[in-house]
């Protein structure tokens, strides 16, 4: 019944920014920044604290596909930020892994 495992499927529809075996991407719904994009794995894994030694390519592809996301919506050249919460402390609402890429604004420090 995960949310994200149903939009991989497609039961859910959303329109992808990027798509590849691994992962896809698309524009988060409720956009903190001008731009605001998901990377997620297609493979259900519900926190990065649950990555594998196995999983070191999926990681290595859910960020390489940030940095084309970034170059797509015009960020990378000003920046951007990558972000990955875990677990509910770590403020993580929905438990299939996912990065945040974030940029078209100046993000402040501490985020949180």
């Amino acid at each position: 019944e995960c949310l994200l495992c149903k939009i991989v499927a497609g039961t859910i529809p959303a329109a992808f920014v990027y798509e590849d075996e691994m992962v896809v991407a698309f524009d988060d719904v409720n956009p903190q920044a001008p731009a605001h994009t998901l990377v997620i794995p297609r493979k259900h894994v519900a926190s990065i604290a649950e990555l594998q030694d196995s999983d070191v390519e999926l990681l290595g592809r859910l960020m390489l596909a940030g940095n084309t996301i970034a170059t797509q919506k015009g960020i990378a050249d000003a920046g951007y930020r990558f972000v990955v919460n875990t677990g509910l402390h770590g403020g993580q609402s929905v438990f299939h892994l996912h990065l945040h890429v974030l940029g078209g604004r100046h993000l402040a420090w501490p985020p949180g």
